[in-house]
């Protein structure tokens, strides 16, 4: 049986043309006033996964490889 691609993964993340994934950044969503506008500028960036979890996570997005 194939395996399903797991929607809540692809919406969260992004992938680019050579086969990065980018995810955004936490604590962004609310209480923004207190934060300096250089950390809300920060936080506004994505951010690319590395490692063993973006691994995991392009099994699960069903991408089948990086580019090189």
């Amino acid at each position: 049986m194939k395996q399903k691609t797991k929607k809540s993964a692809v919406k969260r993340f992004k992938v680019t043309g050579t086969g990065k994934l980018m995810r955004g950044r936490s604590f962004n969503s609310h209480l923004r006033v207190k934060k300096s506008r250089k950390q809300k500028r920060r936080l506004s960036r994505s951010v690319e996964v590395k490692g063993a979890y973006a691994k995991k996570l392009r099994k699960r997005m069903g991408i089948k490889r990086k580019k090189s």
